[in-house]
């Protein structure tokens, strides 16, 4: 049994490489993965090569899919897109299968592979930073084949010992038990690619015939469909819908595998026989990317119906301030970064357009206390979401936006409990003929605020309010405790004064600082002003 001893050593070399490739190109990409899906990702076809090509670069369609899954939650892209892209994902999977075909089969291994791998760890050790990055990305690359070349023993080995000849692929049956082991295989080693290497390198071995390996691929794509419902269980509605679409596009691509199947091999047949040239290995990826390529054509016409279809599924709807904010998200810094100041940008707006529509001169509304508790609660769990989220000190711009994002939740947090426990002095705000200039600077600054986006430049007119209302406070301060040793105002006059007055500089702030770092702006301590008092 040495040789299944080899074929697991061989299989977690490719894994182990396939990972550091992953995560390291991933880590690598940053900000332009964010930037990548929001802005390639218009139309219908346009999200499906996006899925696709991203997925072929960092040799990972989870990645992909769970960025969409942050930026659909987030409202960064819509379902249908989200959909789109993972479509293209899933046909971007056949990348793997044109790489070990093409290359792992004909290279050898001690001029390529090992050099890379070398030379990759090395960088990855003496350089910081993104090129670090690279460089374990590339010894990553190098592992993928050296995993191959171990497989390739073992499964030489397989061929000698075991007979799988009765386990053909003629029949119906034969195919379904086929297709089952296919599905094992995925699950087991929760991930296709890994499954597809094992499949292709068994094949060059001579260990399964063609019409074996084919149908064990079109099983390995079923077994995809577990990782993903495995990973929407306990995650947000978005996340749980997307899984759903990812299944349903892999068990509608499989099935129209089956039935393609005899074709394929009649017509590699012909071609075999008519003298021409083509390797095992390249049949099944051409087999493997041409069923995917036709779920997608089959599908994407009805992308519409397809995505109604899922909401009917999965009805409902997420709490409002966290649907983007899954764990599985935080996974992907730069994602989960972006889908964390979406949803506090949602929250700063909903608590400007209550103090807003509290402050109103003419037609003055009631402060909602439950809408109120509800940006408090989306609060905590952006935190904890948070909290899940590390960038690299050496990706300078990924940390710097994470940075930004953690002061501007500290400055909605603060401005919430401003909110909450001080109704009385709201009031003192709204009513006081004294206050008049707080007050009017004040709602200035909540009719600003209220039109904040990553598009707009409003925090600079913030800033200037802010710290106009700030001296006004220190000279009102000075000449209300100078009147007081007179007697007029009252000492309990002059505690509410003075208490209303930092109320509305204090807040004033929290909105030119929340609102700078939810506009895009970066964290500076230089500009940050201290938030005494609090």
């Amino acid at each position: 049994m040495s040789f299944a001893v080899t074929i697991l050593g061989g299989l977690g070399i490719f894994l182990l490489g396939m990972k550091l490739l992953s995560d390291n190109l991933r880590t690598a990409a940053g900000d332009a993965l964010r930037l990548m899906l929001s802005r390639f990702t218009q139309g219908r076809f346009s999200s499906v090569a996006t899925g696709t090509v991203f997925t072929a670069l960092v040799q990972s369609s989870s990645a992909t899919t769970l960025a969409s899954i942050g930026f659909v939650s987030a409202g960064l892209l819509t379902f249908a897109q989200a959909v789109g892209v993972i479509f293209g994902a899933n046909l971007g999977t056949t990348a793997t299968s044109w790489l070990v075909a093409t290359l792992g089969f004909n290279v050898s291994i001690s001029s390529f592979a090992y050099p890379m791998v070398g030379l990759g760890a090395l960088a990855s050790l003496l350089l910081k930073g993104r090129r670090a990055h690279i460089g374990a990305a590339v010894a990553g690359f190098g592992l993928i084949f050296v995993g191959i070349d171990v497989l390739q023993v073992g499964m030489g080995d397989l061929a000698d010992q075991i007979d799988l000849s009765s386990v053909g692929a003629d029949g119906m049956r034969g195919r379904l038990l086929l297709v089952l082991i296919g599905f094992v295989m995925t699950v087991l080693m929760q991930s296709s690619s890994a499954a597809i290497a094992a499949t292709l390198t068994a094949l060059f071995a001579g260990a399964i015939d063609l019409p074996q390996a084919a149908t064990l691929v079109i099983g390995q794509a079923v077994g995809t469909t577990v990782t993903a419902a495995l990973g929407a269980i306990g995650a947000t509605l978005a996340a749980r819908r997307t899984a759903v679409a990812h299944i349903a596009f892999n068990i509608i691509t499989s099935g129209l595998a089956l039935l393609i199947l005899p074709l394929f091999l009649y017509l590699h047949g012909l071609w075999m026989d008519s003298g021409g040239q083509l390797s095992d290995a390249v049949a099944i990826a051409i087999f493997h990317t041409t069923f995917k390529i036709v779920g997608v054509a089959v599908l994407l016409p009805f992308l519409t119906p397809f995505t109604k279809l899922v909401y009917r599924v999965l009805p409902g709807e997420d709490f409002q301030y966290s649907a983007g904010l899954d764990s599985k998200v935080a996974a992907i810094p730069a994602v989960g970064v972006e889908a964390a100041r979406r949803a506090l940008a949602q929250m700063y707006t909903a608590l400007v357009g209550q103090l807003h529509r509290t402050m109103d001169p003419s037609e003055p509304q009631p402060l909602s206390i439950e809408a109120v508790d509800a940006v408090a609660v989306g609060l905590a769990r952006c935190r904890d979401f948070l909290d899940q989220v590390q960038t690299d000190p050496q990706q300078a711009d990924d940390h710097a936006r994470h940075l930004a994002i953690l002061h501007a939740l500290d400055h909605l947090e603060r401005m919430t409990r401003r909110v909450q426990t001080a109704p009385a002095l709201m009031e003192t705000v709204r009513k006081d003929p004294a206050l008049e200039r707080f007050r009017d600077g004040l709602r200035n600054s909540l009719s600003l605020a209220a039109e904040i986006d990553e598009d707009t430049e409003i925090s600079p007119s913030l800033e200037k309010i802010s710290k106009t209302l700030y001296e006004e406070r220190k000279r009102r301060r000075h000449n209300l405790l100078r009147k007081a040793a007179s007697g007029n105002p009252a000492p309990h006059e002059l505690d509410r004064l003075l208490r209303a007055l930092q109320w509305c500089d204090r807040l004033a702030l929290h909105l030119w600082r929340a609102g700078h770092y939810l506009e895009g702006g970066l964290f500076d301590p230089q500009d940050e002003p201290p938030v005494d008092g609090e």
